[in-house]
């Protein structure tokens, strides 16, 4: 039995490191890695607790937004589709996508890898960088959802006036895989723009660039739909869309029928669309790429 390594091509493999071997191996490291963020739970809850000062500001913002549109002293009945209490119980529900498809330091991490020569750790190790990756990201976001679990509880009850709306069954699985896939998009995507650390050497002011339009185009600072044409159709075949907006609009029950189901399709597509080019350009890179550092 082979398997390609592509540092070094095919390479004889044990059957002990077939596929139920690899399975157990990145399992390992998926335990390991939850073990360590776990031992950091109370800054987990901590910083929840932090970044709920943000929320509340922000509802306040769009109070005056829609108070200011109405002339009066109350919000405006709707704009561009959304009610006051559904703006608010879209950015409460854009933090929960946010909370699968954001990847603190993974881009920034490879490229710092590639220009320092650590990433030879996963070259002399039979460890897939991009599995190994996977796995610790993994084994993070389920110690981000379990310490952050009670604080946002509490959090969406006290603003449960906001929700005039929650999704039947059908809707909530729906919901949940968007999340799911978000994860996926936001993983391979930011896997791929930390691969550039191969072609250039300083990659920090691309990074910032990019996280900080992704930050806005993903929806997660305002609703994709108060943008006017022709952003907002732009915007909405891009992927970046599947990383916040779309997850919630899905729990306001705002996509619905054969749009959910294309909808999903599509966020299917990009998630194996940024997974094969993380795998291209990972294979692309180590090619040009020469081992400095210690």
């Amino acid at each position: 039995m082979t398997q390609f390594n592509p540092a070094f091509g095919f390479e004889p493999v044990a059957p002990s490191r077939g596929l139920i071997g690899t399975v157990r191996k990145y399992l390992k490291i998926l335990r390991a890695s939850l073990v360590e963020r776990m031992t950091y739970r109370l800054d987990f809850i901590l910083g929840t607790l932090f970044r709920f000062l943000p929320i509340l500001t922000t509802i306040l913002l769009w109070r005056a937004i829609y108070v200011g549109a109405s002339g009066t002293d109350k919000p405006a009945s709707s704009l561009n589709g959304f009610s006051y209490n559904e703006m608010i119980a879209y950015l409460l529900l854009t933090n929960i996508s946010r909370m699968f498809s954001s990847m603190p330091g993974l881009a920034g991490g490879i490229a710092r890898d590639i220009r320092e020569g650590t990433i030879k750790r996963y070259l002399i190790q039979p460890i897939d960088m991009i599995g190994y990756l996977l796995s610790y990201r993994i084994a993070h976001k389920l110690a981000y959802i379990v310490g952050a679990a009670i604080p946002y509880g509490i959090l969406f009850w006290l603003c449960r006036d906001y929700f005039d709306y929650f999704p039947d069954a059908t809707t909530f699985a729906a919901f949940l895989l968007s999340c799911v896939l978000a994860f996926l998009v936001g993983f391979f995507f930011e896997t791929c723009v930390g691969m550039v650390g191969f072609w250039f050497g300083e990659v920090t002011s691309l990074l910032y660039i990019v996280m900080t339009l992704n930050f806005f185009i993903s929806g997660h600072m305002l609703p994709l739909d108060l943008l006017p044409h022709p952003w907002v159709d732009i915007l909405k075949a891009l992927p970046f869309q599947y990383m916040a907006y779309f997850p919630a609009v899905v729990f306001q029950g705002k996509v619905q029928g054969w749009h959910l189901v294309v909808g999903l399709l599509a966020e299917f597509a990009w998630a194996i669309f940024f997974i094969v080019l993380a795998r291209y350009l990972f294979a692309r890179g180590l090619k040009r790429y020469s081992a400095f550092g210690g």
